[in-house]
């Protein structure tokens, strides 16, 4: 296969002036903490089918999660997931113009596997590959490959070098040796190369610092979680100029929402509230907090239940609420900031791409945020 420029990937090619991926299809409960009935299950059919109707929707991208074990409480949210390499190859196979993602754990996976996966499923997808790297940041789940999750800095110092090999192995013909502080690979081979070149599309999430800094050097989009969208363009703004000013290249950054569109916004808010307060799953997210922030409920203190509910509803993603015309708005807001685009999610995803394809894209269309 001819190799094709990565900047035809979908994810950088789009002209749409705000980017969109459905995010978290593969793991069960979908971004949404809750036992309503309609929240993904996490079966083979299932997934195809969001994908195709993300696809037919105009979405630009379908990124999954790296999950390995639940989150305990009355659901066990995510505990049912698919592996993302195997998956992001399988969908790559039924699809045809949408970008497919793998996200995973660093130190999960050995960068001269890691490259040959890539390199094999960019020619599956025929060049619409894209990897999100995670350092790592949930201990009881590194535990259980048996090693010792790093100190947060040293997570970026560990993925700088195993990025590195792999982009050694993504460009390098022949035979080479590679020595870094983590990796040493003697007489390192891998063929085929990817289909884009020199290597796929590049994601990861950083918020801190020195996430910020690793994806600035090293990726093409940035993936921020923050508590409102002032401060996901803050990022944003920060991120661009340390790529622009440090490393001589260009980031987009991303966003992340969930959406609950109805009628009219008390309909809208009577569903998350229905979804989050009556049925969310509580004991769960003190579970997932606790992991992200021990003792979260003595160290939040009355910040506790807010950002519980928040997790509940579309784990951790800033609301877009209300009628078409309010989310809209919302969509909006994020460009407004900075950003490129938005990861999304719904407790329902099959309903949720019908009525985006439906009654949302047209207004966004209309709002000069999707030209189709």
């Amino acid at each position: 296969m001819t190799r094709v420029p990565r900047e035809q990937n979908p994810m950088l090619a789009s002209p749409n002036k705000l980017k969109l991926g459905v995010f978290g299809v593969n793991v069960s409960g979908g971004c949404s903490m809750t036992d309503m009935p309609e929240t993904l299950k996490i079966d083979w059919p299932e997934s195809v089918r969001v994908a195709k109707a993300a696809e037919a929707a105009g979405i630009e991208a379908i990124i999954p999660v790296a999950r390995w074990r639940g989150m305990g409480g009355n659901v066990n949210f995510n505990h049912r997931n698919f592996e993302t390499f195997t998956w992001a190859a399988g969908l790559a196979a039924v699809t045809e113009r949408i970008a497919v993602f793998a996200t995973f754990h660093v130190p999960t996976v050995h960068p001269v596997r890691a490259a040959k996966e890539v390199a094999t499923i960019d020619h599956i997808s025929g060049g619409r590959f894209c990897l999100n790297m995670v350092a790592g940041w949930n201990e009881t789940e590194i535990s259980m490959f048996g090693v010792a999750q790093k100190e947060h800095d040293e997570r970026y110092e560990y993925a700088d070098d195993w990025l590195g090999l792999c982009k050694e192995l993504w460009t390098r013909d022949g035979d080479f040796d590679y020595a870094g502080p983590y990796f040493t690979s003697p007489n390192a081979y891998s063929e085929p190369k990817p289909v884009q070149s020199p290597y796929p599309v590049l994601m990861s999430a950083g918020n801190s610092e020195r996430g910020q800094r690793f994806a600035a050097q090293h990726c093409d989009l940035n993936f921020v979680v923050a508590p409102d969208i002032s401060s996901a363009g803050e990022i944003a703004t920060n991120v661009k100029r340390l790529a622009r000013e440090e490393f001589g290249r260009e980031i987009q950054v991303f966003g992340q929402g969930y959406i609950v569109c109805r009628d009219t916004e008390a309909e809208a808010i009577a569903y998350r509230d229905r979804y989050v307060h009556d049925l969310g799953d509580w004991p769960g997210v003190k579970n997932l907090l606790d992991v992200l922030i021990p003792n979260s409920e003595s160290a939040l203190g009355d910040g506790w239940s807010g950002m519980a509910a928040n997790l509940i509803a579309g784990y951790g993603a800033i609301p877009l609420v209300g009628t078409a015309d309010q989310v809209v708005a919302g969509m909006q807001e994020f460009s407004d900031a900075g950003l490129d685009g938005i990861t999304i999610s719904w407790v329902d995803y099959h309903a949720g791409l019908a009525q985006f394809d439906e009654v949302l894209r047209p207004l966004l269309v209309k709002a000069g945020l999707r030209e189709h």
